[in-house]
């Protein structure tokens, strides 16, 4: 495929999934429009989320696309082994809030290819300790595309000024057939690891 097909085929989908996520990016955005006016704090500058910092994270499983999120692990369960890697970055766009995106690769074992999963969201960190979170998330491969959005909360145990173990809990709701159009929801619990960079 060429590049002008590519960037084509790219632009359908991105519409399709904008029609059919409006609901949910209006939430998204008026939730995010709140917690910037609600929570926007004058900071004196210097902490690890500061506006203009940015944030690199890994985690065991924050996203629901199996084989393909941006989380870290490795299973192995009756003799299919299964393994994805991938990592989150974000950039404080106001003190305490970071707009995030999130790739990954993975292999779900049981003679499929490998999956490629991505993530964009936001996270905001309450006190400076709590974040909380809301992405959408999703993951492409061997004719398998579930498309998920999911929030989160956590508590960021800051071990330095600019490293945090954060661990926290997490729902998904899958919004299209592949990821079983809201009837297969999933709850978790899972850890992440930050680093803050100024």
């Amino acid at each position: 495929m060429d590049r002008v097909g590519f960037f084509f085929v790219a632009l359908l989908i991105l519409i399709k999934l904008l029609l059919l996520m409006k609901k949910l990016l209006f939430i998204a955005a008026f939730t995010i429009f709140a917690m910037t006016a609600t929570f926007a704090q004058d900071g004196d500058g210097g902490g690890a989320t500061d506006q203009g910092s940015w944030l690199i994270e890994a985690n065991t499983g924050f996203g629901e696309s199996f084989g393909g999120g941006s989380g870290i692990f490795l299973r192995s369960i009756d003799g299919n082994t299964s393994w994805n890697a991938g990592f989150d970055a974000g950039y404080f766009i106001l003190d305490d809030l970071a707009l995030k995106a999130g790739l990954g690769y993975g292999d779900p074992g049981e003679d499929v290819d490998g999956t490629f999963g991505w993530k964009f969201g936001g996270k905001y960190y309450i006190n400076g300790n709590i974040p909380v979170g809301v992405d959408v998330n999703g993951a492409s491969g061997d004719n398998f595309s579930p498309l998920w959005v999911g929030v989160q909360a956590a508590y960021a145990w800051f071990i330095t000024d600019s490293v945090s173990l954060e661990p926290g809990v997490r729902y998904g709701l899958g919004l299209n057939e592949d990821a079983g159009d809201g009837d297969f929801n999933i709850f978790s619990f899972n850890v992440g690891f930050a680093i803050f960079l100024d």
